[in-house]
């Protein structure tokens, strides 16, 4: 009846972790990451020197200036010129600063996006990019340079649809906020302080065991929410914007990756632990004994 007893209770312990691991690291990931600017924009920075981020951004600005341009004979020379002149120009500090000033006003779309109802995508306007490019170009004496129109050129982060089908787990995610982190920590420390106390030592190691299951089980779910989210939602992006979508998707999933790796390696740690101290307090029980 005992034994019963305790496969029940570490069975219950076993799903409570596997659904608060990824809870709780979504929670807190959405509470101090991507409701942050700061954090936000610190986050996605680095693209701005990722080939996909690079080659995106000077295929989309190329063909939605060459689509306002007609110079005959010279339109396809051009096109390749200004292609040329946006990859260039990608690698300068200029472009930096211009794609963290574009990503501030696209986290600001973002949020606008999660938490209203109109089917708002999350795009990056590249438009500032453009109005650089014009003004070296111009500055070089590029002859069609001045000719160039700055208009809103758009890379597609998340579609509309994408953001309608997030938006209800943002919003219970923000709610939450840390707490369940807070609570999954509070769990493990009860846990296995009332089971060291009630049933000993050999009791306490044995609910370290499967605490440590019970983390290593919520991380490989959290694993797998993030591989079938990134998939989902990179299927809503138009075929153009996708490699620099994904570029920005992985960079600001970095942290939940980490996190999958940490809580895995706790939670080993715990397992390992649990079993080999059991393991050890068995063999000095018989070594006792035959003493």
């Amino acid at each position: 009846m005992r034994t019963s007893h305790s496969a029940t209770l570490s069975a219950l312990l076993l799903v409570l972790l596997a659904v608060l691991v990824p809870l709780s690291a979504l929670s807190a990931w959405v509470d101090l990451e991507i409701d942050d600017t700061d954090r936000y924009v610190a986050a996605v920075s680095p693209l701005s020197s990722d080939p996909a981020v690079r080659d995106t951004v000077a295929d989309l600005i190329t063909g939605e200036v060459m689509t306002h341009l007609d110079l005959g004979p010279l339109q396809d020379s051009a096109e390749q010129f200004l292609h040329r002149g946006v990859l260039s120009f990608t690698t300068t500090d200029t472009f930096r600063t211009a794609w963290d000033s574009a990503n501030r006003t696209a986290h600001t779309a973002m949020t606008r996006a999660l938490d209203d109802e109109d089917g708002e995508a999350v795009t990056i306007d590249l438009a500032p990019v453009i109005e650089q490019v014009k003004q070296r170009l111009v500055d070089d004496g590029t002859p069609f340079a001045d000719q160039i129109p700055v208009t809103h050129t758009e890379l597609t982060v998340v579609s509309g649809d994408a953001a309608d089908r997030l938006r209800s787990s943002f919003r219970w995610l923000r709610y939450a906020s840390v707490w369940p982190a807070v609570g999954t920590a509070v769990l493990l420390v009860l846990v296995v302080g009332l089971a060291t106390v009630r049933g000993g030592r050999a009791a306490g190691l044995f609910a370290a065991a499967v605490a440590g299951a019970g983390l290593m089980i919520g991380a490989l779910v959290l694993r797998v929410l993030l591989a079938v989210a990134r998939s989902r939602v990179l299927d809503a992006v138009p075929d153009g914007d996708r490699a620099g979508a994904a570029a920005v998707s992985d960079a600001l999933t970095a942290s939940l990756r980490t996190t999958v790796w940490w809580v895995l390696a706790a939670g080993a740690v715990l397992l390992v632990a649990g079993v080999a101290g059991r393991l050890l307090l068995r063999r000095g029980g018989r070594g006792d004994g035959a003493v």
